[in-house]
């Protein structure tokens, strides 16, 4: 079972993705398949960290570029996470 949810966006090829009542531990280091651009809609100190770099902090309208087969983790804040996620070619 995956942390999160996913809700296609029907306009475009972005989705949402809603993390909610996640264990610390479920947030584990992962590679994406393709580059991603992630808005975040809402984050109440969650914090995304990337392979040999510190954590930081990821506030409300932060855009995040993500290479593919680049590992991250993501780290738990409080309450949900919601972020609009577009992959690209």
């Amino acid at each position: 079972m995956k942390p999160y949810e996913d809700q296609l966006n029907l306009f475009d090829d972005s989705f949402v993705r809603t993390f909610d009542n996640v264990q610390s531990g479920e947030l584990v280091w992962h590679r994406d398949k393709k580059d991603r651009t992630v808005k975040v809609i809402r984050s109440d100190n969650w914090k995304i960290q990337f392979d040999n770099e510190l954590p930081n902090i990821m506030d409300n309208g932060d855009t995040i570029k993500i290479k593919k087969e680049v590992y991250h983790r993501l780290h738990k804040g409080n309450g949900k996470l919601i972020l609009e996620i577009k992959e690209n070619e």
